[in-house]
């Protein structure tokens, strides 16, 4: 049985598409003008970007000639290992010194400095690293602990007169140890524990010992009296390093 729906008629707009949607005509706005002050001394800046004149020329940004900016000058600047406090020639000249156990120049020593030693420190543990031995940490420790030993001996040898700062000491203790960082250089190349050995750490030991015992004595007063003692001192430090070369 069917039913019947009763269906309302559709009407369109007169004088158009039936699938045409009516426009709305837009009316233009003005810009945005922000309240005037009630001031009038007061600066008024317009937003008006309309009304404002299109730029007709444009300039580049000028730097002054006064070292600010791209325009800077460096030539004037100094060495970047100057600026650190590394000096290159008198690292060497300290170094050539070192070599002539004899005729050893303790005023290129009365700056004391760091880097150098650590180049030698660092050089000494290179080689004993190509003998398959690493011993940087094992370096680094006995060094500090033995610039301690030899301060304290040497500070209680010369008494209320000694002049010798701890930094002075482990400058001259690393640079004395030029000749063990030969010795561990000529190492690699002879039998480790012979006679030819222990003959070549004696030789060497001897070096380091008399150049910083003689370096200690010129540079710090009061223990030209005790320079036995103080050469004891130094020849057990650089033993103990060329034992870990030997074995």
């Amino acid at each position: 049985m069917a039913k019947e729906f009763n269906v309302p008629p559709v009407v369109f707009p007169s004088g158009g598409n039936p699938g045409s949607v009516p426009q709305q005509r837009r009316v233009p706005t003005a810009p945005f003008q922000p309240p005037r002050p009630a001031n009038p001394n007061l600066p008024f800046m317009s937003f008006d970007i309309g009304s404002a004149p299109p730029p007709t020329s444009f300039s580049a940004p000028v730097f002054g000639a006064t070292g600010v900016g791209i325009g800077s000058n460096f030539e004037d600047e100094p060495p970047l290992l100057e600026e650190l406090g590394i000096n290159t020639r008198q690292i060497w000249r300290k170094t050539v010194s070192i070599l002539n156990p004899f005729r050893v120049n303790a005023n290129l020593h009365e700056d004391a400095d760091l880097s150098g030693p650590f180049i030698f420190l660092m050089g000494f543990g290179l080689f004993q690293l190509l003998a398959g031995k690493i011993h940087f940490g094992v370096i680094l420790g006995w060094v500090t602990f033995a610039s301690l030993f030899l301060y304290v001996v040497f500070n209680m040898l010369a008494g209320r007169n000694g002049n010798l700062d701890l930094y002075r000491c482990l400058s001259l203790l690393g640079y004395c140890m030029l000749p063990i960082v030969i010795f561990s250089a000529l190492s690699l190349f002879i039998p480790q524990g012979g006679v030819v050995a222990f003959s070549m750490a004696a030789v060497f030991v001897l070096w380091s010992t008399r150049v910083c015992t003689r370096l200690l004595v010129e540079l710090a007063s009061c223990g030209d009296e005790h320079r036995g003692l103080i050469a004891y001192a130094c020849f057990l430090i650089y033993t103990l390093f060329s034992l870990l070369v030997i074995f």
